[in-house]
């Protein structure tokens, strides 16, 4: 059974479709979602995570970022393409439109087309695109259109008074199916790893000495932002996503390497990337460059033996170097 951040017309609505046409249940925040994950109640539920214009959704990596909350994981990713409409009632003119509603990120995204085309219009953020389409197509509600995607136009029978309208035609929002901790999926070679780390103490260099742990091991980083960990004043932690997978030597080595410098380290998953981008590894970094210099060190009388990640050697009772870290 799945779930999504509803309602029913959203982009994460769309999202979880391309994934599965079965029945699911929308959920009317993330954090509602997340948690019927956690209490067993759906077995995975799409979310939004980022968007190209916006940045990344708070509600969502701070939740999946908690110390305090059982943990989950990201089992799969969909990008889609952002594409609004401005819908209105049948019948009603765009010189009739004096109040739209729509959801904050959506307000961003339009806000020049509006300026431009309504410049007097009211503007009334709420909680979603689907949520502004279904208030408008009650008559007594107040709002005479709203920006919303397409299918959520569609579903409360409105019409297109004016469509694609978001500033920036390329903007894509990416979303992530969460489910329950697990064995990742098989490497694709094109792959992400989701992680937070948690300095151990706020000092020079702290920084420095986690973005080392992937520099030296040729882990490139796609997207790395600092958050509040809401203990207190200027203590952050950190969320990112590395290229590559757990079964990597590479990306393996460099979770260990960051479990032995930060307080803590979650790990959130390694999954394949949605749009396929092969990672650029350079030299010394591959999986056969961390077999050559273990059977190099096992040759030279070492005692640390590299195996595949997550394996131990079958000569040695030591666990493997790049043996990937449990959840934490």
């Amino acid at each position: 059974m799945l779930g999504y951040f509803g309602p029913e017309g959203t982009f994460t609505h769309q999202a979880l479709l391309s994934v599965s046409e079965d029945e699911a249940t929308p959920f009317s925040t993330v954090a509602a979602a997340l948690d019927a994950v956690r209490a067993e109640e759906i077995d995975a539920v799409m979310v939004p995570i980022e968007n190209s214009v916006e940045g990344s959704v708070s509600a969502t990596i701070d939740n999946l970022g908690s110390l305090d909350a059982p943990r989950l994981q990201i089992m799969q990713e969909v990008l889609v393409e952002v594409t609004f409409d401005l819908c209105a009632r049948p019948g009603t003119t765009l010189d009739q439109v004096h109040r739209i509603i729509t959801h904050p990120h959506a307000a961003a995204q339009v806000r020049d087309w509006l300026s431009l085309h309504l410049p007097d219009a009211e503007v009334i953020e709420r909680g979603s695109t689907a949520a502004a389409a279904q208030a408008v197509s009650d008559p007594d509600s107040g709002f005479d259109a709203a920006v919303c995607a397409p299918i959520a136009g569609r579903l409360y029978g409105l019409v297109p008074l004016a469509t694609d309208i978001a500033d920036n035609d390329a903007a894509v929002t990416r979303f992530v199916l969460v489910g329950r901790p697990g064995r990742p999926a098989l490497a694709t070679g094109a792959d992400k790893t989701t992680l937070v780390a948690y300095m151990r103490h706020d000092e020079p260099g702290a920084l420095l000495s986690i973005l080392q742990q992937f520099a030296v091991r040729g882990v490139n980083l796609c997207r790395i932002e600092s958050r509040p960990t809401k203990t207190t004043l200027g203590n952050y932690c950190f969320n990112m996503d590395a290229e590559g997978h757990l079964d990597d030597f590479r990306v393996a080595a460099a979770l260990m390497g960051l479990k032995r410098v930060c307080k803590d380290v979650i790990f959130l998953g390694s999954y394949a990337r949605a749009d396929q981008q092969l990672p650029n590894v350079p030299v010394g970094a591959k999986d056969s460059d961390y077999r050559a210099a273990g059977a190099w060190l096992e040759g030279l009388g070492g005692n640390m033996i590299i195996n595949a990640p997550g394996s131990t050697s079958a000569s040695n009772s030591d666990p493997d170097p790049t043996r990937s870290p449990s959840n934490s």
